[in-house]
């Protein structure tokens, strides 16, 4: 039986609406209860290794946490290297806040720090009394037999930068045995120097600023840059949604931040507080099976909310030139990323998939190749090239091998997403559709696929961060948790070929 072309077109509207009224009404989702989490007041404590430097933000830090939030916090202070050791012998504890990311990141190959949170920058100095009664200049003092020296031992970060730039100025060996003693920390070291025990000490800038008896000397060295100070959320972590919540009141510029400086600490920007904050997420459909997981073990340990919409690529990025801002944006193919490029920082490319021509299993209909999709027979189905990625692709690609004139009026469905095109594939609606490799990975019982010939048969899937996101640290690693070695498995498993890099920590844009 042969249908007249006015009843074939109204029909294939009336089943478009309906389909497209379903799938808009399931695209959107809230990963996470916005509902505050229980936790966040509950009776449980914390615990945390400091480096010594550091205790004056973060004892402020911490005791106003505990009375905003309700949550106690033990912490330990030592040396950096120290607690490291200690650390990796126990295997307890929450958070583990080094003097130097030097530190967080021997934790991570260590496999006992996860999540990295910014918080400061602070620089040696050479620190003398007041009025610098022994005229103490860098660095030829410091050869100087009758100069008392004070150093931190390397069991704190201040030693071990201390013995870098020693090194570099080519005197550690002339220095070292006039040490008039190593000191486990810092904070030791500074006070020899305000008792007069020593005549000068390398110390943070930070912890000579908290000494008015104090003046510091710059030293002027390649091998002294900033220092980044960082916090590690530890894998041994009992309860990671609480060490998180900490972790990110730590690094909140409108909350433990505000102790750094005034500590006198360069403070990096940092997201600002919220006990659950959320984020929205903008993905193409054919990516929801790869990535939906994901991103609910990310709400669910960060004890966040996160809005995804899933949809077709030209619907999302309409969505996003009227007006909308996502925090961040998987796209089907780098082409529609580009076309919001400007408003996104750098962009990650995730995976790959091929475009090929589904069909059911058996191919009954003996399709070997885009050429054959020109029969007038076939019911075929393809994405709207207006709202969607691969739509657009795969009149790119026709009009590449000169047949879009030719298939284009065979097709009876026009979708916003291959879903949609494999779900009438698998009822019998549809005799073949273009569609990405991937979405015939999650049919294949019921599909199969027919290898495309052509060059730009690819579609490449990158991800990115707004630059305008209100919560970019927060942000940066929910996009590390897309890079991550267990969602690089989900995109395997479902089809896709994997391009980026295995994220360890990002950093907002």
């Amino acid at each position: 039986m042969r249908f007249g072309f006015k009843s074939i077109l109204v029909g294939s509207l009336l089943l478009m609406g309906g389909l497209l009224a379903m799938f808009r009404a399931g695209q959107h989702a809230v990963v996470g209860s916005k509902q505050p989490p229980a936790g966040a007041t509950a009776a449980q404590t914390l615990q945390v290794f400091c480096a010594a430097g550091l205790r004056a933000p973060i004892e402020q830090a911490i005791a106003a946490f505990e009375q905003e939030v309700g949550t106690q916090v033990d912490v330990q202070f030592g040396g950096s290297n120290s607690l490291l050791a200690s650390i990796e012998l126990a295997r307890k504890g929450d958070l583990y806040i080094a003097a130097d990311d030097i530190y967080l990141q021997q934790g991570r190959e260590r496999g006992l720090v996860a999540e990295m949170l910014p918080l400061a920058m602070q620089q040696a100095v050479l620190a003398v009394p007041k009025g610098n009664p022994k005229s103490v200049r860098w660095s030829e003092s410091l050869l100087d037999e009758s100069l008392r020296l004070g150093l931190a031992s390397e069991a704190a970060a201040i030693g071990l930068t201390s013995r870098r730039i020693l090194e570099q100025a080519g005197i550690w060996e002339q220095v070292q045995p006039r040490v008039v003693a190593f000191k486990p920390t810092v904070t030791d070291v500074a006070n020899d120097l305000k008792l007069g025990v020593i005549d000068a000490a390398i110390l943070w800038d930070a912890n000579a600023a908290a000494y008015p008896e104090f003046e510091t000397i710059q030293i002027e060295s390649p091998a002294n840059p900033p220092q980044p100070i960082s916090l590690g959320v530890l894998t041994c972590s009992q309860d990671a949604t609480a060490a998180l919540r900490l972790a990110r009141y730590l690094a909140a510029r409108d909350r433990g931040l505000t102790h750094f400086r005034a500590c006198k600490y360069q403070t990096v920007e940092g997201d600002p507080w919220d006990v659950r904050p959320e984020l929205t997420l903008y993905s193409g459909g054919v990516l929801r099976p790869a990535v939906e997981e994901t991103v609910a073990e990310f709400a669910a340990r960060e004890g966040v909310t996160v809005n995804t919409v899933y949809n077709g690529c030209g619907i999302l990025v309409a969505q996003m030139k009227a007006g909308d801002h996502p925090d961040a944006y998987l796209a089907c193919d780098s082409s529609f990323m580009r076309t919001v490029g400007d408003r996104f920082g750098q962009i990650h490319d995730v995976s790959r998939t091929d475009m090929v021509i589904a069909v059911p299993r058996g191919n009954p209909d003996k399709i070997a190749g885009v050429q054959d999709l020109t029969r007038k027979e076939l019911k075929l189905g393809m994405c709207n090239p207006e709202q969607s990625a691969l739509g657009a692709l795969s009149k790119r690609l026709l009009e590449s091998v000169g047949l879009w004139e030719q298939v284009y009026p065979q097709v009876r469905s026009q979708t916003p997403t291959a879903d949609l095109l494999v779900t009438q594939l698998r009822t019998g609606h549809l005799d073949a559709a273009i569609v990405f490799a991937a979405n015939v990975k999650r049919s294949e019982q019921q599909l199969e696929a027919i290898q495309i010939d052509a060059e730009n048969r690819s579609a490449t899937q990158p991800v990115a961060l707004a630059r305008d996101s209100h919560f970019p640290q927060l942000g940066s690693r929910l996009i590390a948790a897309i890079l991550s070695a267990s969602s690089r498995r989900r995109f395997l498993e479902n089809g896709f070929e994997w391009l980026g890099p295995v994220a360890q920590t990002l950093q907002a844009p």
